[in-house]
């Protein structure tokens, strides 16, 4: 279905802001009118809520298939939480991009965001997050994370198994933090330190390389067990070991020898020095520039200006108590807009406020 879509496909360099006041800003608009019925009830209690982008309407995610992320799709996730012994609701607002969703999906998530932001009183903390680059706040709210080719249209629950399309998928990590991503059905796929999963539709092999680790291998069981209870129990699995499994059998056969896709392959910026760019208006217009390179402390941040941490791994929105509601407004656009000029990797991007820093900001700059 996703193979489909006319629309412009993500470009991270377009993901910027600047399509506020457009055609698409219109759209949403009126297909969300003046009252967004998502947000009721949002935030009204401790715990995770999240959302997918459909044709400009945001639709609620089914609570089963939390940590599951279609790579043609956009999603908002609304964590809401106490601090200990406080009895104040805090919250994250994230919105996230799959890497094939379109602009009009992204787009939409990115106002969408500031939408659910205004209806929380501004009390979020915002973040941009984008598929295999989220931060470890966003990668705290699951399990285990999965990457699943084309959009929720695609299906992976309702679909008769004798007609899935086969996917292969990769479980790479330790504990909590264990990774599964669809990848390409490609013998060149498959490294002896992961685990993987050949799902056939009535047929799942699981295989594990000889330097996987437990973790791995038992996160990739409980999925084999899960993917056998959607379908009855009518799926037939199989346990491979690397070291014992015959080149001849029907695992290796339903793999390629090609691999084409390099779309997930890693890349660093060339500079990977730290630098501070403000953001004011104090001069009557607004004003957008470098304020240090190196090492940046809290010295450096002025409350009355935004600032802009680019530590080459993450970037941070900094809002002093003291800015003006044109550079608060301001902050996330600038932040993509010099985003879209570097060499940059998909970075998430944190909107944090002067006195509710994170830890990871924190330790981001120097004390």
């Amino acid at each position: 279905m996703a193979g489909l879509r006319k629309a412009k496909k993500y470009d991270w360099k377009d993901s910027n802001l600047a399509l506020f006041g457009s055609d698409l800003e219109k759209n949403v608009k009126k297909a969300s009118a003046s009252t967004e019925e998502a947000w009721k009830g949002a935030g009204q209690k401790p715990g995770v809520q999240i959302w997918r982008i459909v044709k400009f309407q945001v639709k609620s995610w089914p609570k089963e298939d939390y940590g599951k992320f279609f790579s043609g799709d956009s999603y908002i996730i609304l964590n809401t939480y106490k601090e200990e012994g406080g009895e104040e609701l805090l919250f994250d607002v994230h919105f996230w991009i799959g890497k094939e969703s379109t602009q009009d999906e992204y787009g939409t998530a990115a106002y969408k965001t500031v939408e659910l932001d205004t209806f929380l009183n501004d009390a979020p903390i915002q973040h941009r997050e984008v598929q295999g680059h989220e931060s470890e706040l966003f990668r705290s709210y699951f399990k285990t994370i999965t990457y699943m080719k084309g959009g929720a249209d695609t299906g992976f629950r309702h679909v008769k198994p004798e007609e899935y399309t086969a996917r292969l998928l990769h479980f790479c990590g330790t504990r909590r933090n264990i990774e599964v991503k669809e990848v390409p059905l490609c013998k060149d796929r498959l490294k002896s330190d992961d685990v993987f999963i050949l799902d056939l539709g009535l047929t799942i092999y699981q295989w594990n390389g000889k330097g996987s680790n437990k973790d791995e291998r038992f996160k990739a069981m409980q999925y084999v067990q899960e993917l056998k209870s959607e379908r009855n129990g009518r799926a037939e699995t199989e346990v491979l070991e690397e070291e014992s499994t015959d080149q001849a059998h029907d695992f290796f056969k339903a793999l390629t020898e090609d691999d084409e896709d390099d779309s997930d392959k890693e890349f660093d910026a060339a500079d990977q020095t730290t630098e501070l760019f403000r953001l004011s208006d104090a001069s009557g217009s607004m004003k957008f520039g470098e304020a240090k390179k190196g090492s940046v402390d809290k010295t450096d941040l002025d409350t009355k200006d935004v600032f802009i941490v680019d530590t080459k791994k993450e970037v941070y929105v900094w809002i002093g108590k003291g800015t003006s509601t044109g550079e608060r407004k301001n902050a996330m656009q600038y932040a993509h807009n010099y985003l879209m000029k570097t060499d940059h990797p998909l970075l998430p991007v944190t909107c944090v406020n002067e006195g509710r820093e994170p830890r990871s900001f924190a330790s981001a700059i120097a004390a």
